[in-house]
């Protein structure tokens, strides 16, 4: 496993501007999703628990 984040959109953006990256496979040797802007690669980068990340993709999905 890679200590390096492999960073993915969701299949569902349409590159409208307004997306994010993130990069799960950071989950199971650090516990946490890094999560970043799109438009801005170099900019910072949230770190969130996988469960924090569950919650929001469920409340995003419910929406």
């Amino acid at each position: 496993m890679s200590d390096s984040p492999r960073w993915f959109t969701s299949s569902y953006s349409d590159n409208g501007g307004q997306c994010v990256e993130v990069a799960t496979n950071l989950v199971a040797a650090r516990g946490i999703v890094p999560v970043r802007d799109s438009k801005h690669t170099e900019g910072p980068v949230l770190g969130f628990t996988a469960a924090a990340f569950a919650t929001f993709v469920d409340g995003v999905k419910a929406v």
